[in-house]
């Protein structure tokens, strides 16, 4: 399929891949010191610590019971050998699931590198698990104590897997994908997309009557194992069955837009596939990745027909489940970043293709090191403080005591202020344009604050249309200057190579390095005057 290259020594590139996998996923677990900004993280975290041996119902069903207790396992195991636990059962929580996070994640690496040998060489493999590594996208999840890394490593599992089956065919294989989906399936219900590449590798090689009673015995022991699985590792699914119901119908309604919720506002009148091309995509790879994935697809396709069959079967159990799973989750209303990860390992693999087409070795290189950058920048920013104490801790030395300052609600943790003798407003915008009270409100607040914060791009890039009047006139009459309060100080992370953060899918960068924005009050201008500026257009007589 590729072009050959150098052999190198057995193991070296190997144990080379595990050290850097190491070291990205696990640095800096307690990023943010003890500050949970992730909602996702947050709501984990608050159903881990709530259990106990007598009462394991987690009573939250956004997600699986399989992660969290896992994680309350691992805190029980910790007690009982008296490891010194100083710290809350929350805190701990969180950085249990990160520690399971950033050890699914260098899982995935591995089973990169296992379903990279099925098919390519050994430097292109190395290629294309290094690519892997260091993708910004994965480097973020780990960091997170949320189910995407344990989702992505059963996936490429049930990959490799499938590979493995289309050479063998043995039951042995069959019972560890049934394993692997059940526990998938038990940390989040659209894990079921997962049995598709055994299911596709099972049908390949059904290929003859007089063998079709031992693929069907397969396949239902797969679905038999797989809903065992998951019965026993998610018990309140059906203990607690309304809830459960309850919980999948909410979520459902969120996803397709039926339900309108403001953490969602950013979703209005986007476009599917292009959503993910424009505003994900980029961002979790690193714009040159992205764009020599895309020439890799392009070359891929034309040289396809001349695959060997056997290639065709190893590609077949890679791309049609994940092209399935990327038509399924790109059309959604919601388009989170998180609902692509499992297929983030696509845009390695075609920009492996496409660098290994290129002849001359020295070119090789400088892509590869080119391709490299965005994710070695952005490893770099979990090991620098987190953003918001740093700008917290700059508020804390230059705002004088006492000072008013005016700001926004709706995150898990508001803006943290080390000085507690600042009088602190955090307004509601996301209810501004349908609550008369906010809307009469917000002139006084204005007027009398010394200083906004916009703690993120959240609302203000959310807000910016026709549907929400009253955001919008704010916020575009803070950034121009109308209201009289001019930039004071503004914290731009720089962990984004040659993008612009604010631009992505909100949750690219809210969670972890969001930009602040500081302005002071200059003119001072009343609440009156305020209000006259603030109306929106049709509402001036």
């Amino acid at each position: 399929m590729f072009s050959n290259w150098p052999k190198f020594k057995k193991y070296r590139l190997l144990i080379l891949l595990l050290v850097l996998a190491v070291i990205t996923r696990f640095s800096k677990l307690n990023w943010g010191n003890n500050l949970t900004f992730h909602p996702d993280e947050n709501n984990m975290a608050s159903a881990v610590s709530a259990l106990s041996w007598t009462d394991l119902n987690p009573n939250f069903f956004a997600y699986g019971q399989f992660p969290l207790y896992l994680a309350f396992i691992t805190i029980q195991f910790l007690k009982l050998f008296n490891f010194n636990l100083v710290i809350d059962n929350f805190l701990l929580s969180v950085l249990i699931l990160r520690f399971w996070s950033a050890l699914f994640s260098f899982f995935s690496v591995i089973l990169v590198y296992l379903i990279g040998i099925q098919f390519l060489n050994r430097l292109q493999t190395f290629l294309f698990t290094i690519f892997f590594t260091f993708l910004p996208g994965l480097i973020q999840l780990s960091h997170f104590g949320t189910t995407e890394s344990l989702l992505i490593c059963c996936f490429l599992a049930q990959i490799y897997l499938a590979q493995i089956y289309l050479k063998n065919q043995n039951t042995k294989t069959i019972f560890l994908s049934a394993i692997i989906s059940g526990l998938a399936i038990s940390s989040k219900i659209t894990a079921l997309f997962f049995i598709l590449p055994i299911l596709i590798s099972i049908l390949i090689k059904t290929t003859s009557i007089k063998k079709l009673p031992k693929y069907i015995f397969h396949l239902t022991f797969f679905l038999f194992l797989t809903s065992l699985i998951f019965l026993t590792t998610s018990p309140f699914n059906l203990l607690n069955f309304p809830d459960f119901i309850s919980s999948i119908q909410y979520e459902t309604s969120v996803a397709t837009g039926k339900l309108p919720v403001f953490y969602t506002s950013q979703f209005i009148g986007t476009t599917p596939f292009l959503f993910q091309i424009k505003s994900i995509f980029p961002y979790i790879s690193g714009i040159p990745l992205f764009i020599f994935s895309i020439f890799g697809l392009v070359f891929f396709f034309k040289k396809y027909p001349k695959f060997k069959i056997t290639q065709k079967q190893q590609l077949a159990v890679i791309l049609i489940p994940s092209l399935i799973y990327l038509i399924y989750s790109s059309q959604l209303y919601v388009k989170w970043t998180r609902f692509m990860s499992p297929i983030f390992f696509l845009i390695p693999l075609f920009a492996t293709y496409f660098i290994s087409q290129i002849k001359n070795q020295k070119i090789q290189i400088i892509l590869s090191t080119i391709s490299l950058l965005p994710g070695l920048l952005f490893f770099t920013m979990y090991l620098r403080p987190d953003i918001r104490l740093s700008a917290s801790a700059w508020v804390n030395q230059n705002l004088p005591a006492n000072s008013v300052i005016f700001s926004e609600a709706g995150n898990v943790i508001n803006f943290p202020y080390k000085n507690q003798n600042f009088q602190i407003t955090n307004f509601d915008f996301y209810n501004l344009d349908t609550d008369p009270d906010l809307i009469s409100q917000l002139p006084l607040l204005i007027s009398n604050s010394d200083y906004i914060i916009v703690p993120s791009r959240r609302i203000f890039k959310n807000q910016n249309n026709s549907r929400f009047p009253y955001s919008q006139k704010y916020y575009q009459s803070l950034f121009s200057g109308q209201l009289g309060f001019q930039p004071l100080k503004i914290f731009t992370p720089s962990s984004d190579f040659l993008l612009n953060g604010e631009n992505a899918e909100e949750t690219w960068t809210v969670f972890d390095h969001p930009t602040i924005r500081i302005y002071q009050n200059i003119n001072h201008f009343s609440s009156d005057q305020i209000q006259n500026i603030l109306l929106p257009p049709d509402d001036k007589t």
